[in-house]
């Protein structure tokens, strides 16, 4: 099925944290998955918050909006608890958490011919356009501006059209329904962009990174298609197995064609027996469909 739209989207699921000082970017170094202490003016990055035990409690698409301010864009309904927990490990940084999310537009971008590589940023003004990963072989951007400013031109393309195109981008973005269900690995983020394994510690950095160099994921990320609705938080089931759920849901939105899209997690031994299901071992069977990149160990 071919990415069937173009234009540009509100964004009403997603907020702003703005994290502001001369030690913003070093303390962001310190507590996500991604190098922000050498973040340049035409870039963005894509990175998790984890806990301890490296399992993601948030997700963000972050970039420099000044020398002393980053904006964290991430679903709307975990950024308080990430706000507040963030704010937590700010002890003597001089760095100052806050929701920015009133004093900023979010929109979608879709189909729009050009762009560039995932996560390069271009300003427009006081505007920013962030380049995401293609659904569908379709350009996607995020576009980010202060309160007040007029949308980019283009015709109105309905939210949760925007949604299925980033089920279908393969990138999951992490909300209040599957906070902590993940390890980065297990939502491929070390292969788009997510994690950077030469910076420092951060919190959960040692999960993390055993996860990756000592062979012990067994979890993936998968694109799949059920003709019934599917939700994040779902579990997933091999048929062969009605007691063990082989995996989860981690984004859903229903797709134009008909039937619903997901973002699956599943187990590799569950994805290559096949015959999956989601709720329970007899419920909606799922089609696993190809990814739209390509995963970091077969590169």
């Amino acid at each position: 099925m071919s990415y069937p739209f173009h234009g540009v989207a509100s964004l009403p699921h997603l907020g702003v944290i703005r994290a502001q000082g001369e030690d913003a970017a070093r303390f962001l170094h310190g507590q996500l998955t991604q190098d922000f202490a050498l973040l340049g003016a035409g870039e963005a990055r894509l990175a998790a918050f984890c806990n301890a035990k490296g399992r993601m409690l948030a997700s963000f698409v972050a970039f420099k909006r000044a020398d002393d301010e980053i904006l964290l864009v991430c679903s709307r309904d975990v950024l308080p608890a990430t706000l507040k927990r963030l704010s937590m490990f700010v002890l003597r940084a001089k760095a100052k958490l806050s929701d920015a999310s009133a004093d900023f537009e979010l929109r979608g971008i879709a189909g729009e011919a050009g762009g560039g590589a995932p996560w390069s940023l271009t300003r427009e003004g006081e505007a920013v356009r962030i380049q995401l990963y293609p659904a569908d072989g379709q350009s996607r951007a995020l576009w980010v501006a202060p309160a007040g400013t007029p949308a980019p031109a283009g015709p109105a393309l309905d939210p949760a059209t925007w949604l299925w195109g980033e089920v279908r981008s393969g990138i999951a973005r992490i909300t209040a329904l599957v906070v902590e269900a993940f390890v980065p690995q297990m939502l491929n983020y070390e292969s788009v962009g997510g994690v950077n394994f030469k910076k420092g510690c951060y919190p959960g950095q040692e999960v993390v990174a055993r996860s990756q160099f000592r062979g012990t994921l067994k979890r993936r990320a998968f694109i799949a298609h059920a003709d019934a609705e599917l939700a994040a938080g779902q579990e997933v089931f091999q048929a062969a197995d009605a007691e063990q759920p082989a995996g989860l849901v981690a984004l859903a939105a229903p797709a134009p064609g008909g039937g619903w899209d997901a973002i699956v997690s599943l187990q590799l031994s569950a994805a290559e027996a096949g015959d999956l299901h989601a709720q329970r071992a007899d419920g909606p069977a799922l089609t696993l469909l190809p990814l739209p990149y390509l995963l970091l160990a077969d590169v």
